[in-house]
């Protein structure tokens, strides 16, 4: 039952996804629409290391801007190579995992509070990196970023407007939706969340938390670097300051807000964090003071998110509205 449900609820969002942008006003709703889908997809990769995994990463924002980077690296003038937009969306999501294994591997014996330091090192240092290795070779360009940016093109027509775009990374989101939840309910999301909840249960119950927590990682990263390639293939330009840590905040904000390991509810987070902003605009210098407000309250009245994950109880023993497969019975499970 609670599977027939959630799968009327996705469908129900795909329609609405679909039908949304026809009755936007104008280009710049379009616009916020296609943003909102792309902070939907860093917010799901950040929930595969924050939600299912329970691993604080607070520099998350390092890997989309590792993404970006590397697709203006291969589809921009700036080492004069231009490979197609699917090619360079391989290397860019190879080039993400191998970063998010390159951090997760020395932060394996890390949690909490010094896991969230280290990581939070990690953002910072990619960074300054962008800003400064444009000296004495040009790698980054620095300050100014990298512009001119090849955009997506199939079949000989290259995207250019907001609604190309918002289809785009609609379809994207999908398939990131689609993934998230096998990956949760899959051997492998099981294992997370036996981490997240007792790790070292877990690994007296036979589960690879070295293995586990390097996957966790790398998909997490896999996910906010391929958002970072779009992101780059959209504004045809990338800057350092795009990727400020605030970022990281914001995304972590999402995930916590509409409730950590939620696939749906993440969605929603990310729907009320890009959207409410601009629907505040009209108060000018006081928006961020009444977003900031809002969030508050909220989270006073929903403190596990507006649509928390309902298996939070003990493994072994789902509660109420687990929406999980339940664990099989052993062999005597019957006898007595």
């Amino acid at each position: 039952m609670e599977a027939l449900v959630r799968r009327h609820w996705i469908w129900g969002l795909l329609v609405v996804g679909l039908v949304s942008p026809l009755l936007a006003p104008n280009d710049y709703v379009v616009g916020v629409l296609a943003r909102i889908c792309l902070y939907a997809m860093l917010a799901l990769g950040l929930n595969i290391v924050v939600g299912f995994a329970g691993l604080l990463d607070i520099g998350y924002v390092a890997f989309f801007g590792i993404g970006s980077y590397v697709y203006a690296f291969v589809a921009s003038p700036h080492f004069g190579i231009h490979l197609p937009f699917l090619p360079a969306m391989v290397i860019v999501t190879i080039a993400a995992a191998i970063s998010g294994i390159l951090i997760g591997a020395p932060t394996l014996r890390l949690r909490g509070d010094y896991l969230a330091i280290v990581t939070l090192g990690f953002g910072e240092i990619t960074y300054i990196c962008l800003v400064n290795l444009d000296r004495p070779v040009n790698i980054t360009g620095g300050p100014s970023g990298l512009i001119r940016i090849d955009p997506p093109s199939f079949f000989g027509h290259a995207f250019g407007t907001n609604l190309e775009y918002y289809y785009l990374f609609l379809l994207t989101l999908g398939g990131l939706v689609y993934a998230s939840l096998r990956l949760r309910d899959s051997r492998i999301g099981w294992a997370w969340r036996a981490i997240r909840e007792d790790e070292l249960a877990a690994g007296a119950m036979g589960i690879n938390t070295t293995v586990s927590k390097l996957q966790a990682f790398a998909l997490g990263a896999t996910f906010a670097g391929f958002a970072g390639g779009l992101l780059a293939s959209w504004q045809r330009s990338v800057f350092p300051d795009n990727f400020l840590f605030q970022e990281s905040i914001n995304v972590l904000a999402m995930v916590i807000l509409g409730g950590m390991g939620s696939v749906l509810g993440v969605i929603l987070g990310a729907t009320i964090i890009v959207a409410l902003p601009e629907i505040f605009r009209d108060l000018a210098l006081y928006r961020l003071l009444a977003f900031g407000a809002l969030m508050m309250v909220v989270m006073v009245i929903r403190p596990e998110g507006l649509w928390p994950e309902h298996a939070r109880g003990k493994l072994g023993k789902p509660t109420a509205g687990d929406d999980g497969p339940p664990p099989k019975p052993s062999a005597g499970g019957a006898s007595g």
